[in-house]
C-alpha cells in the first residue's frame, strides 16, 4: 500500500565551531548514519519551519530565540533516488525527493535528546570523516561543503 509522505525534504547539518558534524544512527537501519532529515509535514508548511521542527523532533536541539544558534538556510536543494525500500512510505509512483540543505552551529556540549523511534546513538566527528560515515551520497555532499560555507573561529 502506497503512502502519503511528501517527496519534498529537509537536511540540517548540525556543526561546532570547530567544524565537527554531529551525527545520528538510524533506529530502522543500525549502521546508517546521517545529519538530520525531515519531509515536510503540509505543502505549506514553510521549509524554515520543517528544518526548526525536525532538529527539534530528532534531537531536542532549539534554534532560535530562547535556543542554540539559527538555523541557516543554504540555499541549496539536491533531487535524489528514493531507496526502494522506503518508496512504500511515498504516493504511487513517486520516486524522487528534492531535500533542502539547512544548518546549525552549536557547542558540541549540547545536550542532545534522541528520538528513540528514529534514532540509536549520536557522535560528533570532524566533518571529513563526518562525511565519510554518511550512507546518503546528498548528506554526505553538503557536509563537505561545510567549511567552504563557514570558516571555524
Amino acid at each position: 500500500m502506497a503512502g502519503n509522505k511528501i517527496p519534498e525534504s529537509v537536511l540540517v547539518v548540525i556543526h561546532a565551531p570547530d567544524m565537527s558534524v554531529l551525527l545520528l544512527e538510524r533506529a530502522d537501519h543500525p549502521g546508517f548514519w546521517q545529519s538530520v532529515t525531515g519531509s515536510r509535514d503540509s505543502y505549506d508548511e514553510p521549509l524554515m519551519e520543517s528544518a526548526r521542527r525536525e532538529l527539534y523532533e530528532e534531537t531536542g536541539i532549539k534554534a532560535g530565540a530562547g535556543g542554540y544558534g539559527q538555523l541557516i538556510d543554504w540555499h541549496f536543494s539536491q533531487v535524489y533516488e528514493i531507496y526502494p525500500h522506503w518508496r512504500h512510505r511515498y504516493p504511487e509512483g513517486v520516486t524522487e525527493n528534492v531535500e533542502h540543505v539547512f544548518s546549525i552551529c552549536v557547542p558540541r556540549e549540547v545536550t542532545i535528546r534522541l528520538a528513540p523511534r528514529e534514532h540509536l546513538s549520536s557522535m560528533w566527528l570532524p566533518w571529513q570523516e563526518a562525511a565519510e560515515h554518511c550512507f546518503s551520497w546528498s548528506n554526505a555532499k553538503a557536509i563537505r561543503e561545510l567549511p567552504s560555507r563557514f570558516a571555524p573561529d
